[in-house]
C-alpha cells in the first residue's frame, strides 16, 4: 500500500548540498522517508527525525505588529493602526525589521535548546489580510481596513519585508490569512457558512489575497474556520483548487487554520468523522494541518480515500518552505543566520515603532484648535481606564518588551515642568460601577482634561482571547460601555474642556458624545512607544497624520446584519448612509488645499491609460504630511459597482505655504467594474476621479478636510 516502507540512503546526499536546486533536494529527501516519517511531518508540530539529524519543528509563530508569544521583542501599533499611516514604505521596514527580529530570536533558540517550539520558528502566520466589512468583528484590529486595494498595498509590503529580497532564501516565510470571506462572527467560525456573490467574491474578498499571491511571492496561505458557499474553506475546489493554484499559479504551502479540519465533521458535518476530514482537505490542498487531524492520515491511506502520492505533493511544498528558509543549510551559508540579538528591540526598531505611532495617530476633531495642548497650560487631569493600560499599548498577538510606554506615562515624560499633571482612573473599562465623582470639581479646574477611554483587547479579540466580551471576542455593540460614556457626559458638562484620546482596533460610535469633546484623537493600539507618540501629537511637537482606514458609522442602524456577507450597505464603497467619520479622514493641525486638477485628455478609448496631476498645498502654518488620496467613480455601469474606489495615494511633507504637484496614471485595469459573473471587464461610458484627503463625502468637509476636487472623463468603445 505504501510506496516507501523504510528510507533508502543514497551514495550522494542531495538533500544536504546546497548548491542542488530545491526541487531535487526536496525529492531526494522524500525518498528517505519512510510513511510513518511523512505523516509525521504534515501536522504544525512537525517531528524529529533523528536518524537524519533533522530536529523537530514547529510552524505555528506570529507576527501581526512584531514577534509575539515569544518574549521580547520590539512592539509596533497593531495591524489596524499601522494602516492608518497609509505608508508602505514604513510598513516594509517595520516588517524587514521583525523578520530580523524572528530570525536572531530563532537562530539563538535553536543554539541553547537544540530545537524551537511554538512562536520560536520562521514561519509566521502573518498578515491578516480579511476585509474589515463589519465593525463588531472582534479581529477587525488585526487587518489592514475595509478596503481592498489599501489592504493590498499594506499587505504587500508587509510580506515583501519579512521575506526579504535575498534571491535564495527567505529570511521568514510570511502567510496570507484567512483564505477567504472571513469576517466574523467569532461565534460561528466553527459552524457558519458565508454567502457570497461572483461580484464581491472578486471585487471585495480576494483582490488583495491576489496581490499577495501574485505579487509579493507570499509563501504560504492560511485557510479560514468558516465555509464560503458551502465548501469548507480549508478544502474549498473553488478557493483552494481553482483559484489559488489554478488562476493565480500559487507555489507556496497551505496551511490550516488551528482545529479548523476538525470542524469539517464537528461542526460543518461535511464529513463523518476524522478520517473523511483529513483526507478531504489534503486532496484539496491543504498542506499543512494545525493542531489536529492529518495523524488519521494512515487511516485514510488504508480506506483508500487517499494515496502516499498525496501526502508527498503536499509535503514537497512544506519541504520546500523549509529549504527556502535554510534550513538544511550550514549557517555560513544562510545570510539571514548572521543576524545578532542585538537587534531585537534595538534603538533603530524602536525609533521604527514611534514612526509608526505618530503617523497612525487619527485626529477627528479639534474644536477651536485646543490641540496642540498650549506650553501656557499650568494644570492637567488625565483621567480614565485606558491612560496606565499596558493592554491597550500591546493589542492582541502581541510581544513584550521592557520599554512598553503607557498613554499617562508618555505625558508625564513630555509635560512642562511647571505644568501641573495629576492622574485618576475615575471609572473603569466597562464594569457599570460607581465611578470617582470627585475628580469632576478637579476638572472643571484644569486648563484640559485629557480623557483616555475607549476599547481594549479585552473587549474586543479572537474568540477566547477577550476575556470581557459576552459575544466571543466581537462587539454586540458599537458605541463605548455605558459606564464611560455616563462619566464622558458628566466631565463635559461639568465646564471640563475635554481631549479624548480612544484606543481601540475597531469603529466606536460616538452619538452626544461627538458634540460635547473639544477635540478627539483615535490612537489604536499603538505598540511600545504609543504613549511618547501620543503626547508628542497632544503637545505639538508632530502634526497628526493619519487617515481612518475605514469607516466610523453613526450606529448599528447603519449597517446590514453581521452575518450577511453582502457587501450593500457597507463600508464607504457601498454605503450610502452618511457615517460619524469617513474612510480616509484625518485632520491636521495645518490646513491643505487642492488645486488645478487636470486630465490630460477628457476622453479615452478603451485600453488607454488617463494621467492626471494636482496641486496640493500646505496653506496653514504648521509643517506636516498629508495623505492625498485618488478615487474613482463608475458613472454609467451596467451593475452594481462601488460608489467610489481608492486607485492611489501619495503621503507627502510639506512646508507652510510649500505645494507639490501629484501625478499619477489611472490603467485600463483601473477602469475595470467587475460583474454579476464575477469577472474584471471594462465598459465603456463616463467616469469621475477624485483627489482629496478624504473619500469623497460631504461629512469629511464639514468636519474639516479640505475640499477635494474632481473631474468627469469618458472611456469610448
Amino acid at each position: 500500500m505504501a510506496k516507501s516502507t523504510s528510507a533508502q540512503q543514497s551514495v550522494s546526499t542531495v538533500y544536504l548540498d546546497p548548491s542542488r536546486p530545491i526541487a531535487e533536494r526536496v525529492g531526494d529527501l522524500l525518498a528517505r522517508l519512510t510513511l510513518d516519517e511523512k505523516i509525521g511531518q504534515m501536522r504544525h508540530t512537525a517531528q524529529a527525525i533523528p536518524r537524519l539529524n533533522i530536529p523537530a519543528y514547529n510552524f505555528w509563530s506570529e507576527a501581526l505588529h512584531g514577534v509575539a508569544g515569544n518574549g521580547r521583542a520590539t512592539v509596533f501599533p497593531q495591524a489596524i493602526g499601522m494602516a492608518a499611516t497609509w505608508d508602505p514604505v514604513l510598513i516594509e521596514k517595520i516588517a524587514s525589521a521583525v523578520g530580523d527580529e524572528a530570525r536572531a530570536k530563532y537562530h539563538e533558540a535553536l543554539r541553547r535548546n537544540g530545537s524551537t517550539g511554538m512562536f520560536q520558528g520562521l514561519t509566521v502566520w502573518s498578515p491578516n489580510i480579511n476585509v474589515f466589512r463589519d465593525p463588531r468583528w472582534g479581529r477587525g484590529q488585526e487587518t489592514w481596513g475595509e478596503d481592498p486595494f489599501l489592504t493590498g498595498e499594506m499587505g504587500t509590503a508587509y510580506v515583501r519585508g519579512l521575506q526579504g529580497d535575498h534571491p535564495k532564501y527567505l529570511k521568514v516565510a510570511a502567510c496570507a490569512k484567512h483564505f477567504a470571506v472571513h469576517s466574523g462572527p467569532e461565534k460561528l467560525r466553527h459552524v457558519f457558512n458565508a454567502k457570497v456573490s461572483p461580484r464581491d467574491l472578486n471585487a471585495t474578498y480576494l483582490p488583495a489575497f491576489k496581490r499577495l499571491v501574485t505579487e509579493a511571492g507570499v509563501e504560504a496561505v492560511m485557510g479560514a474556520y468558516n465555509r464560503t458557499n458551502d465548501e469548507p474553506c480549508c478544502a474549498s475546489q473553488r478557493l483552494l483548487v481553482d483559484t489559488l493554484r489554478g488562476d493565480w499559479a500559487f507555489q507556496g504551502h497551505v496551511v490550516s487554520d488551528c482545529g479548523a479540519l476538525t470542524d469539517f465533521h464537528q461542526g460543518h458535518q461535511v464529513t463523518k468523522d476524522v478520517v473523511e476530514s483529513a483526507a478531504l482537505a489534503l486532496k484539496a490542498g491543504c498542506d499543512l494541518s494545525c493542531v489536529c487531524t492529518y495523524d488519521h492520515l494512515g487511516e485514510a491511506i488504508e480506506r483508500g480515500l487517499i494515496t502516499e502520492d498525496d501526502i508527498d505533493r503536499s509535503l514537497e511544498r512544506t519541504l520546500a518552505t523549509r529549504f527556502k528558509l535554510g534550513m538544511f543549510d550550514p549557517p555560513d551559508d544562510v545570510p539571514y543566520a548572521a543576524i545578532p540579538m542585538s537587534v531585537v528591540g534595538s534603538p533603530e526598531h524602536r525609533q521604527l515603532a514611534y514612526e509608526a505611532a505618530v503617523k497612525s495617530i487619527v485626529l477627528l476633531k479639534n474644536k477651536n484648535n485646543i490641540l496642540p495642548i498650549s506650553e501656557q497650560a499650568r494644570k492637567i487631569l488625565v483621567v480614565g481606564p485606558t491612560a496606565a493600560s499596558i493592554e491597550v499599548v500591546l493589542g492582541n498577538y502581541h510581544g513584550l518588551n521592557a520599554s512598553l510606554t503607557t498613554l499617562v506615562e508618555g505625558l508625564v515624560a513630555r509635560v512642562p515642568e511647571g505644568t501641573v499633571l495629576n492622574y485618576q482612573q475615575v471609572c473603569p473599562l466597562t464594569q457599570q460601577t460607581e465611578f470617582e465623582d470627585g475628580a469632576l470639581a478637579v476638572a472643571s479646574t484644569a486648563d484640559v482634561v485629557i480623557a483616555c477611554m475607549g476599547l481594549s483587547p479585552l473587549l474586543e479579540g479572537e474568540e477566547g482571547h477577550a476575556n470581557l466580551s459576552d459575544e466571543n471576542g466581537d462587539r454586540a455593540q458599537i458605541n463605548l460601555p455605558p459606564i464611560q460614556v455616563e462619566y464622558l457626559t458628566k466631565l463635559a458638562l461639568s465646564g471640563a474642556k475635554v481631549v479624548l484620546v480612544l484606543t481601540g482596533g475597531s469603529p466606536v460610535a460616538l452619538g452626544e458624545l461627538e458634540d460635547l469633546m473639544e477635540a478627539i484623537v483615535y490612537v489604536w493600539y499603538p505598540g511600545q512607544e504609543g504613549g511618547t507618540a501620543v503626547a508628542d501629537v497632544l503637545f505639538g511637537d508632530v502634526a497628526p497624520s493619519g487617515k481612518l482606514p475605514l469607516t466610523f458609522p453613526k450606529s448599528l442602524e447603519q449597517l446590514p446584519p453581521f452575518e450577511d456577507y453582502n457587501m450593500t450597505g457597507r463600508t464607504y464603497r457601498y454605503a450610502t448612509a452618511e457615517p460619524l467619520y469617513p474612510f480616509g479622514f484625518g485632520l491636521s493641525y495645518t490646513r491643505f488645499t487642492y488645486s488645478d486638477l487636470a486630465l490630460d485628455l477628457s476622453t479615452i478609448r478603451a485600453g488607454e491609460s488617463l494621467s492626471l496631476r494636482c496641486t496640493l498645498t500646505n496653506s496653514g502654518a504648521i509643517e506636516a504630511e498629508e495623505v492625498a488620496q485618488i478615487y474613482l467613480s463608475d458613472l454609467e455601469a451596467s451593475t452594481v459597482v462601488p460608489l467610489h474606489s481608492l486607485l492611489g495615494f501619495r503621503r507627502v511633507h510639506l512646508k507652510p505655504g510649500e505645494r507639490t504637484v501629484i501625478t499619477f496614471t489611472v490603467t485600463p485595469e483601473m477602469m475595470k467594474m467587475v460583474n454579476d459573473a464575477g469577472k474584471r471587464v471594462l465598459e465603456p461610458g463616463e467616469f469621475r476621479v477624485t483627489v482629496g484627503g478624504c473619500s469623497p463625502s460631504e461629512r469629511g468637509v464639514r468636519l474639516g478636510t479640505s475640499a477635494p476636487v474632481s473631474e468627469v472623463f469618458m472611456v469610448t468603445a
